[in-house]
């Protein structure tokens, strides 16, 4: 049976996920450091390169838990760190995990990265591991992390209301989502029709 927390690298067409490490730190802090995206997230400003070497630590040290599987983002085009994604709430025993924790530069946005690292995290999930569900979650208020995770084909589940309180004192209310194995089939063929469409307009 496959550890569902050992350390992997998944390769894609325009992205590798690969372990978390301090080597990601300056490429990280190059496309994190001041964006506003982290008002939405439970670890607070990201205002300096120490910031995110602290953020890197505290998600590394949850992967050495192995509660979470975190990875480095790289466009292989330009070679270049993009952002960073993980599992997260890993549940062996019911077969289950949530990708979250994801956030990319602003230039990576709104592009084939999320598309692709989706699929490669979904695949990994449902075809390596076994995962009979799949959750993700946003702010209520993060519309534009909504309709990416619809895009994708998830399932709306609700809102959890007063979820989290975040570092700025905010409430959190969160909406859920989630992919079962049994949908996964009609989900990867919706995800490689958008990848190939992307490798079409770029030719």
């Amino acid at each position: 049976m496959t550890n569902w927390t050992t350390p992997v690298v998944l390769t894609g067409r325009y992205v590798r996920l690969e372990p978390l490490s301090e080597l990601h730190i300056p490429g990280l802090a190059r496309v994190g450091v001041g964006q506003n995206f982290w008002h939405f997230m439970l670890y607070g400003d990201m205002q300096t390169e120490a910031d995110i070497r602290r953020w890197v630590l505290d998600i590394m040290g949850r992967g050495q838990r192995e509660t979470d599987l975190p990875f480095a983002v790289i466009h292989l085009e330009s070679g270049r760190v993009a952002g960073a994604t993980r599992y997260l709430n890993i549940i062996p025993n019911d077969r289950g995990l949530e990708i979250g924790g994801t956030w990319y530069g602003t230039e990576f946005q709104r592009s084939v990265v999320n598309t692709e690292c989706k699929y490669l995290l979904l695949t990994h999930a449902f075809e390596t591991l076994n995962a009979i569900r799949v959750q993700l979650k946003t702010d209520l208020i993060n519309e534009r992390s909504q309709r990416a995770i619809e895009r994708l084909g998830a399932r709306k589940e609700g809102v959890l209301r007063h979820h989290m309180i975040l570092p700025d004192g905010r409430i959190r209310d969160s909406v859920f989502y989630s992919i079962l194995d049994t949908e996964w089939p009609a989900v990867k063929e919706k995800l490689e029709i958008m990848l190939e469409k992307y490798r079409v307009s770029a030719v």
